[in-house]
Protein backbone atom coordinates (compact mmCIF):
# COMPACT_ATOMS: atom_id res chain seq x y z
CA UNK A 1 0.00 0.00 0.00
CA UNK A 2 1.10 3.86 -0.36
CA UNK A 3 2.58 5.24 2.13
CA UNK A 4 4.15 8.81 2.86
CA UNK A 5 7.57 8.48 2.01
CA UNK A 6 8.99 12.04 1.53
CA UNK A 7 10.87 14.62 4.37
CA UNK A 8 9.95 13.85 7.65
CA UNK A 9 12.11 16.47 9.28
CA UNK A 10 10.40 19.27 6.52
CA UNK A 11 6.74 17.91 7.77
CA UNK A 12 8.19 18.12 11.40
CA UNK A 13 9.10 21.99 11.08
CA UNK A 14 5.41 22.68 9.45
CA UNK A 15 3.90 21.28 12.72
CA UNK A 16 6.49 22.54 14.75
CA UNK A 17 6.81 19.60 16.92
CA UNK A 18 9.05 16.58 16.37
CA UNK A 19 6.35 13.79 15.31
CA UNK A 20 8.62 11.39 14.46
CA UNK A 21 10.94 11.62 17.45
CA UNK A 22 13.80 13.67 18.38
CA UNK A 23 14.56 16.50 15.57
CA UNK A 24 18.15 18.46 15.15
CA UNK A 25 16.66 20.05 12.23
CA UNK A 26 13.84 21.83 14.72
CA UNK A 27 16.24 22.45 16.97
CA UNK A 28 18.45 24.23 14.38
CA UNK A 29 15.06 25.40 12.67
CA UNK A 30 12.52 26.06 14.62
CA UNK A 31 9.99 27.90 11.96
CA UNK A 32 8.27 26.55 9.28
CA UNK A 33 9.95 24.89 5.69
CA UNK A 34 10.21 26.30 2.28
CA UNK A 35 11.84 30.29 1.91
CA UNK A 36 8.68 31.64 3.81
CA UNK A 37 8.79 29.68 6.81
CA UNK A 38 10.40 32.24 9.40
CA UNK A 39 8.16 35.08 7.81
CA UNK A 40 5.45 36.39 10.04
CA UNK A 41 2.40 34.68 8.82
CA UNK A 42 -1.35 35.79 8.66
CA UNK A 43 -3.50 34.12 11.92
CA UNK A 44 -4.50 31.27 10.68
CA UNK A 45 -8.42 30.28 9.98
CA UNK A 46 -10.88 27.60 12.52
CA UNK A 47 -10.66 25.40 9.15
CA UNK A 48 -6.70 25.66 8.42
CA UNK A 49 -6.11 25.08 12.48
CA UNK A 50 -8.61 21.88 12.83
CA UNK A 51 -6.77 20.71 9.36
CA UNK A 52 -3.77 20.78 10.28
CA UNK A 53 -4.39 19.03 14.05
CA UNK A 54 -5.80 15.87 11.40
CA UNK A 55 -2.97 16.07 9.37
CA UNK A 56 -0.61 15.95 12.41
CA UNK A 57 -2.26 13.18 13.56
CA UNK A 58 -2.31 11.23 10.59
CA UNK A 59 1.69 11.26 10.07
CA UNK A 60 1.89 10.99 13.89
CA UNK A 61 0.71 7.65 13.50
CA UNK A 62 1.59 6.92 10.11
CA UNK A 63 -2.14 6.60 8.47
CA UNK A 64 -3.39 7.14 4.91
CA UNK A 65 -6.46 9.51 4.50
CA UNK A 66 -8.86 6.95 3.93
CA UNK A 67 -7.56 4.67 7.03
CA UNK A 68 -7.76 7.66 9.11
CA UNK A 69 -11.27 8.27 7.97
CA UNK A 70 -12.33 4.79 8.46
CA UNK A 71 -10.44 4.94 12.47
CA UNK A 72 -12.65 8.38 13.06
CA UNK A 73 -15.80 6.61 11.45
CA UNK A 74 -15.27 3.75 13.58
CA UNK A 75 -14.53 5.76 17.08
CA UNK A 76 -17.71 7.71 16.60
CA UNK A 77 -19.73 4.65 16.37
CA UNK A 78 -18.55 3.37 19.72
CA UNK A 79 -19.93 4.30 22.65
CA UNK A 80 -18.09 7.48 24.86
CA UNK A 81 -15.96 10.48 23.45
CA UNK A 82 -14.81 10.25 19.91
CA UNK A 83 -11.65 11.98 19.79
CA UNK A 84 -10.83 9.58 23.05
CA UNK A 85 -11.92 6.77 21.45
CA UNK A 86 -9.63 7.91 17.90
CA UNK A 87 -6.71 8.17 19.83
CA UNK A 88 -6.95 4.20 21.64
CA UNK A 89 -7.93 2.86 18.08
CA UNK A 90 -4.80 4.83 16.91
CA UNK A 91 -2.86 3.58 19.84
CA UNK A 92 -4.00 -0.11 19.39
CA UNK A 93 -3.10 -0.48 16.42
CA UNK A 94 0.29 -3.60 16.13
CA UNK A 95 2.91 -1.12 14.79
CA UNK A 96 1.89 1.13 17.60
CA UNK A 97 2.11 -1.12 20.00
CA UNK A 98 5.48 -3.13 18.70
CA UNK A 99 6.76 1.08 19.19
CA UNK A 100 5.68 1.40 22.17
CA UNK A 101 6.89 -1.66 24.05
CA UNK A 102 10.36 -0.35 22.62
CA UNK A 103 11.15 -2.99 20.53
CA UNK A 104 11.44 -0.16 17.56
CA UNK A 105 12.83 3.45 17.90
CA UNK A 106 10.52 4.70 15.56
CA UNK A 107 6.53 3.66 14.21
CA UNK A 108 8.25 3.31 10.53
CA UNK A 109 10.66 0.92 11.92
CA UNK A 110 7.90 -0.82 13.86
CA UNK A 111 5.54 -1.04 10.68
CA UNK A 112 8.77 -2.46 8.54
CA UNK A 113 8.82 -5.33 11.50
CA UNK A 114 5.63 -6.08 10.92
CA UNK A 115 5.35 -6.03 7.21
CA UNK A 116 8.52 -8.51 7.27
CA UNK A 117 6.77 -10.85 9.62
CA UNK A 118 9.18 -10.40 12.76
CA UNK A 119 6.57 -9.97 15.21
CA UNK A 120 3.31 -12.51 16.89
CA UNK A 121 0.50 -11.92 18.36
CA UNK A 122 -1.01 -14.48 20.12
CA UNK A 123 1.76 -17.21 19.33
CA UNK A 124 0.67 -16.14 15.15
CA UNK A 125 2.55 -14.37 12.73
CA UNK A 126 0.89 -11.09 11.95
CA UNK A 127 2.61 -8.61 8.98
CA UNK A 128 -0.56 -6.65 9.11
CA UNK A 129 0.47 -2.88 11.02
CA UNK A 130 -3.30 -2.02 11.64
CA UNK A 131 -4.19 -4.74 13.14
CA UNK A 132 -6.35 -3.94 16.18
CA UNK A 133 -4.73 -5.36 19.29
CA UNK A 134 -7.70 -6.63 21.35
CA UNK A 135 -7.00 -6.77 25.76
CA UNK A 136 -5.42 -9.71 26.93
CA UNK A 137 -3.35 -10.20 23.46
CA UNK A 138 0.17 -11.17 23.45
CA UNK A 139 2.88 -9.27 21.32
CA UNK A 140 6.38 -10.86 20.57
CA UNK A 141 9.02 -10.60 18.49
CA UNK A 142 9.20 -13.95 16.34
CA UNK A 143 11.96 -16.17 17.95
CA UNK A 144 14.18 -16.02 15.07
CA UNK A 145 14.22 -12.47 14.77
CA UNK A 146 15.59 -11.57 18.41
CA UNK A 147 18.85 -11.17 17.32
CA UNK A 148 18.14 -8.61 14.68
CA UNK A 149 20.38 -5.48 15.34
CA UNK A 150 17.44 -2.60 14.91
CA UNK A 151 15.54 -5.26 17.60
CA UNK A 152 17.99 -5.49 20.16
CA UNK A 153 19.09 -1.75 19.63
CA UNK A 154 15.66 -0.49 20.20
CA UNK A 155 15.04 -2.65 23.68
CA UNK A 156 18.29 -1.22 24.87
CA UNK A 157 17.48 2.48 24.17
CA UNK A 158 13.99 2.28 25.38
CA UNK A 159 13.29 1.60 29.00
CA UNK A 160 9.92 3.88 29.00
CA UNK A 161 7.07 2.23 30.50
CA UNK A 162 3.22 2.66 29.67
CA UNK A 163 0.22 1.31 32.27
CA UNK A 164 -1.80 -0.15 29.56
CA UNK A 165 1.00 -2.49 28.69
CA UNK A 166 2.93 -5.23 30.17
CA UNK A 167 6.59 -6.10 28.77
CA UNK A 168 9.50 -8.45 29.22
CA UNK A 169 12.51 -6.99 27.54
CA UNK A 170 14.59 -9.99 27.70
CA UNK A 171 12.27 -12.29 26.17
CA UNK A 172 10.78 -9.05 23.99
CA UNK A 173 7.41 -10.10 24.35
CA UNK A 174 4.75 -7.66 25.94
CA UNK A 175 0.86 -7.76 26.93
CA UNK A 176 -1.49 -5.19 25.82
CA UNK A 177 -3.49 -4.95 28.99
CA UNK A 178 -6.37 -3.06 28.02
CA UNK A 179 -6.96 0.77 25.86
CA UNK A 180 -4.96 3.49 27.60
CA UNK A 181 -6.72 6.71 29.27
CA UNK A 182 -6.12 9.81 27.16
CA UNK A 183 -3.55 10.72 30.08
CA UNK A 184 -1.46 7.86 29.12
CA UNK A 185 -0.69 9.15 25.80
CA UNK A 186 2.22 11.42 25.55
CA UNK A 187 1.26 12.75 21.62
CA UNK A 188 0.24 16.36 21.84
CA UNK A 189 -2.66 16.32 19.64
CA UNK A 190 -6.14 18.31 20.40
CA UNK A 191 -8.34 15.57 19.13
CA UNK A 192 -11.43 17.42 19.71
CA UNK A 193 -9.94 19.49 16.59
CA UNK A 194 -10.29 16.75 14.49
CA UNK A 195 -13.59 16.28 15.52
CA UNK A 196 -15.15 19.75 15.27
CA UNK A 197 -13.34 18.95 11.33
CA UNK A 198 -15.26 16.00 10.30
CA UNK A 199 -18.31 17.19 11.83
CA UNK A 200 -18.72 19.81 9.57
Amino acid sequence: MARYRGPKQKLARRFGEPIFGPSKSLERKPYGPGQHGNSRRRKESEYSVQLKEKQKAKYTYGLLERQFRNLFEKAAAKKGVTGENLLKFLEARLDNVVFRLGFARTRRQARQLVNHGHVMVNERVSSIPSHQLRPGDIVEIRPRSKNLYAVQDAADRNRRSFPHLEVDRNKLAGKFLDFPEREDIPENIREQLIVELYSK
